[in-house]
C-alpha cells in the first residue's frame, strides 16, 4: 500500500513561503516601477568661436551620461560639491555667509553639426549656424540687499516676474538667448516680518542661484542655447563663485574662480571672445564686472590695474572685430546710454554712460569702440532704452528690465539739446520705457540689419525698432 502524499496546513505553508517570496516580489515591482530621475538643471552655453558646452548641475555622486547623435559618454566634472570658506564680500561679514554648493557641475562639449543631445532623458537645445530669432534679457534676479534697505517681493510673481518673462520668451521659440548680465541679486537675508521675501534663500551659494536664476529661467534654458555676459553682480565680491562654476562657458581655473580674495585681480577679469552669427556677423562678449561707473583713480594701484585690463580689452576687441563685417558688442554696463535719478524738487538728473569704460577706451577711439562694432547690447540700468547717433558712435540698446526691481526715474520723452551719454556722442534718435518689465527680441532682416521688438512680461508688443548698421530708430520715442 503506497504512502499518502506529503502536505502542510495552509497556515504553515504561508509561513514558510511568504518570507522567501516577498523580497523577490518587491524587487520585481521595483524593477518594473518607473524610477524617479534626479532633479537637475541644464543649459547649453556658447563660448569662444561659438563652441557649445552642455552643462548640468545635479545633486549626485557622479556626473550623468550625455547622449550626442546616438553616442553616450559620461560628462566631465567641472566643479565638485562642497562648501567654500567665507570670503570678503560686498556686504559686511555679519551679513554674509559661506557659499554652499551641494551640487556637481558637469560639462560636455557639443561638436559643431551635432543634430541631437540629451541628458537623463531631457533633450538639449542645439546651436544654429545662422540664428535669426534672438531673445535679449538682463538684470533678472530678485533684489535683496541690506544696504539701502532694498528688498523686492520675491514671492510675488507680479513684482518679481522673471519666471513669467522666461516662459513667454521661450514660447516665442528663439534660436538664441542673450543675457546681458546680473543674474543674481539675493545677497542678504530677508528681514523678519517682510512677507514679500519671507523664506527666500540668500547669499551666494547654490540655493540662491537656483531660486534667482535656474528655476525661474528653466523653460527658456530648455528653449535655446545661451550667450552670457557677466555683470557687476557676478564680480568676485558678489556672486562670482557661482558665475564661474555655473554660467561662464570657459574652463574653470584655480585663481580665476573667485574663491580667494587674493586672486580677484584675475578672477574679476576675462578676455573678450567672439560668437559667430553667420552672414559675416558675430557677437563680441565683454566682461565689464569690475568697472567703476564714476571713473578710475589712476593713483590707486588697484584701479590703475583695472584701467590697464580694460585698455587691453579694447585691443582684443579691435582684433576680434576683424573677423566679421558686422559686430554686436555685448557688455553689461552701457557706455552710450542714460539713467535718471529723481530730485527732491520733483525733477530728474540725467546720468551718463559708464565713466570707467569711457575713460579706458576714450583715449583709444573717439567713438569709444572699434569701427566694426555697430551695435551695443547692455543691461545694468533697470529699464529699456535705445539710442542712435549722428556722431559715428554705434547704436546702444539697453535691456535691464527683465525681473530686477526697477529703480530708475522715467527718462524724458525728449532729451535736452546738449544731453550726451558720452563725450562727443550726439544723439540722433532716442527711445525709452521705464516702469515695465519685459524682454527684447531681435529678428535678422539682412546681414547688417535687425528688427527689434520690445515686449512686456506677457509678450505683448510695446515698441518696435529697426537697426541698420550703426543706425537705429524706433516707432515710439517713449513707451507709456
Amino acid at each position: 500500500m503506497s504512502s499518502p502524499p506529503f502536505s502542510l496546513p495552509r497556515s504553515a505553508l504561508t509561513a514558510l513561503v511568504l518570507p522567501l517570496a516577498l523580497p523577490l516580489f518587491l524587487a520585481g515591482c521595483a524593477a518594473l516601477a518607473p524610477q524617479a530621475a534626479p532633479t537637475f538643471s541644464s543649459l547649453v552655453v556658447l563660448g569662444e568661436n561659438g563652441d557649445a558646452v552642455a552643462r548640468v548641475l545635479i545633486a549626485a555622486d557622479t556626473c550623468p551620461a550625455i547622449t550626442i547623435d546616438g553616442q553616450t559618454r559620461t560628462m566631465q566634472l567641472r566643479a565638485a560639491a562642497g562648501t567654500l570658506a567665507q570670503r570678503n564680500t560686498a556686504s559686511k561679514a555679519q551679513d554674509s555667509k559661506p557659499s554652499a554648493f551641494p551640487v556637481l557641475t558637469c560639462d560636455s562639449a557639443i561638436a559643431p553639426g551635432s543634430t541631437s543631445a540629451s541628458v537623463l532623458g531631457r533633450a538639449l537645445p542645439l546651436p544654429r549656424l545662422e540664428p535669426k530669432r534672438i531673445v535679449v534679457i538682463g538684470d533678472t534676479g530678485c533684489r535683496m540687499k541690506k544696504s539701502g534697505n532694498a528688498y523686492q517681493a520675491c514671492n510675488d510673481a507680479e513684482q518679481y516676474p522673471f519666471a513669467k518673462i522666461a516662459a513667454s520668451a521661450a514660447s516665442w521659440k528663439p534660436d538664441l538667448v542673450v543675457h546681458v548680465g546680473d543674474f543674481h541679486y539675493r545677497e542678504n537675508a530677508c528681514p523678519e516680518g517682510n512677507a514679500g521675501c519671507l523664506g527666500s534663500s540668500w547669499g551666494y551659494g547654490w540655493d540662491a542661484w537656483r531660486d534667482d536664476f535656474f528655476t525661474p529661467a528653466a523653460k527658456l534654458l530648455q528653449a535655446a542655447p545661451w550667450v552670457v555676459v557677466r555683470g557687476n553682480h557676478e564680480s568676485c565680491a558678489r556672486a562670482g563663485q557661482g558665475y564661474w562654476r555655473f554660467i561662464d562657458p570657459r574652463a574653470l581655473l584655480a585663481g580665476r574662480d573667485c574663491n580667494a580674495a587674493v586672486d580677484d585681480r584675475d578672477g574679476d577679469y576675462s578676455a573678450p571672445y567672439a560668437v559667430p552669427l553667420g552672414q559675416d556677423a558675430q557677437l563680441l562678449v565683454i566682461d565689464s564686472s569690475a568697472t567703476r561707473w564714476q571713473g578710475f583713480d589712476e593713483k590707486n594701484p588697484q584701479q590703475q590695474h583695472s584701467l590697464e585690463r580694460y585698455r587691453a580689452d579694447y585691443l582684443a576687441l579691435a582684433a576680434l572685430s576683424q573677423r566679421a563685417t558686422h559686430n554686436i558688442g555685448l557688455i553689461h554696463h552701457p557706455i552710450l546710454a542714460f539713467d535718471a535719478a529723481a530730485n527732491a524738487d520733483g525733477g530728474i538728473t540725467l546720468r551718463t554712460g559708464d565713466a570707467g569704460l569711457q575713460q579706458a577706451w576714450g583715449g583709444l577711439d573717439s567713438t569709444l569702440l572699434p569701427p566694426r562694432i555697430q551695435l551695443l547690447l547692455s543691461g545694468h540700468v533697470h529699464l529699456w532704452e535705445q539710442l542712435s547717433f549722428s556722431s559715428g558712435h554705434p547704436s546702444q540698446l539697453v535691456a535691464g528690465f527683465s525681473g530686477t526691481e526697477e529703480d530708475s526715474a522715467p527718462l524724458p520723452a525728449s532729451l535736452p539739446p546738449d544731453a550726451a551719454p558720452a563725450p562727443g556722442a550726439i544723439v540722433e534718435h532716442f527711445s525709452s520705457w521705464v516702469g515695465g518689465f519685459g524682454y527684447m527680441t531681435l529678428e535678422r532682416s539682412g546681414p547688417q540689419s535687425w528688427d527689434v521688438t520690445v515686449r512686456d512680461a506677457d509678450g505683448a508688443i510695446k515698441n518696435t525698432c529697426r537697426v541698420e548698421g550703426r543706425k537705429s530708430q524706433c516707432a515710439l520715442a517713449q513707451v507709456k
